[in-house]
């Protein structure tokens, strides 16, 4: 090869590059991202009680929580209300904690996608139902954004029962890549022994204890 077709060669690489690089998009990460909800959605079959199979937050390094359970009912048709219970890990007491979701529908004809009606929630929250069979699992995804600040993305696999087929949860898994989940931080959620503990603790545990007042619930924001 002569060195003008080395060259020649060299400079259709780079051409190549710089040609990839262009389509590449620039991702705004205090944007959430583009989100395209289950189609032929029927909420009315969603309603009912979930486990929390599986878990992830993008502002959490390490699982916080643990039984994580929620309960969704209808208000009105254009509102739907989240009921949750959840102990923390580091709780020798494993004490049960509640809290409450409620979100209104913005567009009727999209009813897969929901926004978050508490004033306590700054800024835009969304949810969105990736997937579901009603029946058995269920594929939540939530995102806030906030003017100039990192987007917090999280997401729920959910069951009907404590527990759910691998195949399944590894067909849901590939589905949150897209919306820049990071699947090294999507966390087992245990659902064993979901009980508070009402033995007798060795008093030294009890003064150890974290103060499980004033932590933020799994679906609150931090910005």
């Amino acid at each position: 090869m002569t060195k003008i077709s080395v060259i020649f060669a060299i400079f259709l690489t780079i051409q190549q590059v710089v040609s990839q690089l262009r389509l590449i998009r620039t991702e705004d990460k205090t944007k959430c991202p583009k989100v395209r909800a289950i189609r032929n959605f029927d909420l009315q079959q969603l309603l009912g009680e979930w486990y929390v199979i599986e878990y992830y937050a993008s502002s959490e390094e390490a699982l916080s929580y643990r039984c994580m359970r929620a309960e969704f009912t209808m208000a009105s048709f254009e509102n739907v209300n989240m009921n949750f219970t959840y102990s923390f890990v580091d709780d020798p007491l494993n004490e049960l904690l509640m809290g409450n979701i409620s979100w209104v529908m913005p567009n009727a004809g999209e009813p897969a996608h929901w926004v978050h009606s508490e004033d306590t929630y700054e800024g835009v929250y969304n949810t969105y139902v990736l997937d579901s069979d009603y029946t058995s699992w269920a594929l939540l995804l939530h995102c806030a954004e906030k003017s100039k600040v990192p987007r917090y993305l999280s997401s729920f696999i959910m069951s009907r029962e404590p527990a759910l087929g691998k195949n399944v949860i590894s067909y849901l898994r590939d589905k949150l890549p897209r919306y820049d989940i990071d699947l090294s931080y999507m966390f087992d959620m245990q659902q064993a022994n979901c009980n508070s503990t009402d033995a007798d603790l060795p008093p030294s545990v009890l003064i150890n204890r974290p103060a499980v007042a004033g932590r933020r619930h799994p679906m609150k924001h931090v910005h």
